[in-house]
């Protein structure tokens, strides 16, 4: 009890209790979240304007990257929430906690099922290139991505449905952010934005880096007649793209399996707290990387960068800029 003190000294009865810290520590932490949650919206943004504003980059795999640039901005967003739980005090009250949760699991089911879309694109552009162009139009890239944000939207719902209709009826105190979805709705949950999408990424992948090796070697090669046509059906920019966007993908699952890992098997037997919040953070940490890794990977991000600070984009005919 000493080293406790109560989220709302006013409501002494029923105010939870957070732990005591530093202020040096709390200002740090503070500081630290605030500015990874500035930079990833910052930099998410930049990706949305450019893949947005740049006719050259109106491309089927630029388009889910789009839509993986919207989610992690918004996780951006909502990081500013997860501060607010750093010291296990809820502050603003239980209908914003129940539409905060409802968007955190909007954004990660639609995060995970533009990583699966983004698998099946590279899958296709590298095992079957003569096709790439007639199975994957942009016309279909946006009504997969349409349902992919409609389909979170309206199954989370359903999720929350409960949590709705009597915002904190879980709080076991006064300050806390609690919600919970029943057995079933959790089982469904589970499997549909984690077993089924892991395993298609991760067999998806499996395949396209078995093509590209024997592509690779391939292209290297001097052998004559067929193996050399054979290296011309995949360019070398496909693999480029396939090796970053995989890239994309290893960070995404090192980052999100032990987010999944604490939800399984619940805060208050394997994990404690800080776990629990070390790991939030670090699946929301993984916004802030995908740009980066954008920028490590695709000279047409870094130029558009340039274009968007130098405010070179408000010129006439700016779209039509060679970003290449």
């Amino acid at each position: 009890m000493e080293e406790t003190e109560l989220c709302f000294p006013q409501y002494f009865n029923t105010s939870c209790r957070r732990r005591k810290r530093l202020q040096y520590e709390t200002m740090s932490i503070y500081i630290l979240l605030s500015s990874i949650s500035l930079l990833t919206a910052s930099l998410n943004l930049v990706v949305i304007i450019s893949i947005a504003h740049f006719r050259q980059l109106h491309t089927p795999t630029n388009l889910l990257l789009l839509s993986l640039a919207v989610s992690d901005f918004l996780i951006g967003l909502l990081m500013f929430f997860q501060i607010v739980l750093i010291n296990g005090c809820w502050f603003l009250g239980d209908i914003t906690c129940v539409i905060y949760q409802y968007l955190a699991y909007i954004i990660t089911m639609a995060s995970i099922g533009t990583m699966v879309m983004i698998s099946v694109d590279r899958y296709v552009a590298i095992c079957f290139p003569l096709h790439y162009t007639t199975k994957i139009t942009q016309k279909k890239v946006k009504i997969s991505i349409s349902l992919c944000w409609t389909w979170s939207t309206l199954f989370q719902g359903l999720n929350l449905m409960e949590n709705f209709k009597q915002p904190g009826m879980y709080n076991s105190c006064f300050g806390e952010c609690v919600i919970v979805i029943s057995y079933i709705s959790g089982m469904i949950d589970l499997i549909l934005s984690l077993i089924v999408p892991v395993t298609v990424i991760v067999v998806l992948y499996l395949q396209i880096f078995v093509v590209a090796i024997s592509q690779i070697r391939a292209i290297h090669s001097h052998r004559a007649g067929v193996t050399r046509q054979r290296s011309e059906t995949v360019k070398k920019s496909e693999l480029k793209v396939a090796r970053s966007l995989g890239v994309v993908v290893v960070v995404f699952l090192i980052c999100f399996l032990p987010y999944f890992c604490v939800t399984l098997t619940g805060q208050d037997t394997l994990f404690n707290a800080s776990s629990a919040a070390f790991v939030i953070c670090l699946f929301y940490f993984n916004s802030c990387l995908n740009p980066i890794v954008y920028a490590f990977f695709y000279s047409w991000f870094r130029k558009s960068i340039r274009l968007i600070v130098t405010l070179q984009i408000l010129q006439r005919d700016s779209r039509d800029m060679n970003l290449m």
